[in-house]
């Protein structure tokens, strides 16, 4: 028998070695890695859910048993309610403020810094600084202080408190979220790096003016990265609640001005102990936070450019 065969011969039973066990086995150690995060997501996100879709249904008010109302929290919510419109609104108004506002800052200064030689690194990390800090009941405070009688605003301007005016005080709390402008922004900068700069190049030598550029060039090739943006900044903002109750002292006033979805689902489930019916405006805001993402997603299809695919 010469090497060859002897080589495959003793190659040969191994070969014929089922794969499945192996196979198995690797399963199982995944599984046990991802037992954590598994059981994580049922205690603490499912099961929680579940109580909660369960609790929506009921007259639940943290200390006795729930009683089951059947769907009278959410027509309750709808048609006797004023106040839950009126959240309603301001969290609407907020929404349309506070985004385009934060994403179009953020959207300037990210071209800033891609234009600059020196600095950049230090600059970036200024801006990113208050997006760090998050939306902290401290920030909020500091910022309630800028915003009222004798605060920062007051004295330069002489307006006196925003946050004691109903037309001003969502407008205060907005330029909160714009302020902390730091995340999209360094997301745009990274997109806005991966643009080719033999685009502008050509744009150039065809007589295109900056302003042409940005609409021909930029705005196309950066569109997946402004749309991913607007989603990401849209759903947080429906879910905003530390400016508000700080800035109104967890009224929502003045005159309901700030009254945000989340502060008056606060107010109803922890203060006025309605549980079931914060639980069933808590299954609302998903299911309205679902559909305007879906919105985004539909209305994409028609301004997103992705240049691998060729096509919007």
């Amino acid at each position: 028998m010469t090497t060859t065969q002897t080589q495959a011969a003793v190659r040969g039973p191994k070969a014929e070695v089922p794969q499945k066990p192996v196979r198995r086995r690797r399963e199982g150690a995944a599984w046990v890695f991802l037992s954590p995060w598994v059981l994580g997501a049922c205690v603490l996100t499912l099961l929680p859910m579940a109580v909660s879709l369960y609790l929506s249904f009921t007259d639940y008010d943290l200390f006795n048993a729930p009683n089951w109302v059947g769907l009278r929290n959410y027509t309750q919510m709808f048609t006797e309610d004023p106040r839950y419109w009126r959240s309603v609104g301001a969290t609407l108004t907020y929404v349309v403020i506070a985004v385009p506002l934060q994403l179009a800052l953020a959207l300037v200064v990210a071209l800033a810094l891609k234009g600059m030689k020196r600095g950049r690194a230090f600059y970036r990390s200024a801006f990113y600084a208050p997006s760090l800090l998050g939306a902290s009941m401290s920030i909020a405070l500091v910022w309630r202080a800028i915003f009222n009688d004798g605060g920062t605003v007051d004295n330069l301007f002489g307006t006196g408190g925003w946050v004691n005016k109903p037309g001003w005080a969502l407008f205060a709390v907005a330029l909160l979220t714009v302020w902390q402008f730091g995340a999209p922004m360094v997301i745009f900068l990274a997109g806005l790096q991966q643009i080719p700069g033999e685009l502008y190049e050509a744009a150039e030598v065809d007589g295109a003016s900056r302003w042409r550029q940005f609409l021909s060039i930029t705005v196309p090739m950066l569109s997946p990265v402004i749309f991913f943006n607007l989603v990401l900044q849209t759903i947080q903002a429906f879910q905003v609640f530390t400016p508000a109750f700080a800035v109104s002292a967890g009224k929502g006033g003045p005159a309901d001005s700030t009254l945000f979805y989340t502060l008056y689902l606060y107010d109803r489930g922890f203060v006025a102990s309605h549980m079931g019916y914060a639980s069933a405006m808590a299954w609302v805001l998903l299911i309205a936070i679902g559909a305007v993402t879906a919105v985004l997603f539909r209305t994409s299809r028609s301004w997103v450019f992705y240049a691998s695919e060729g096509d919007r």
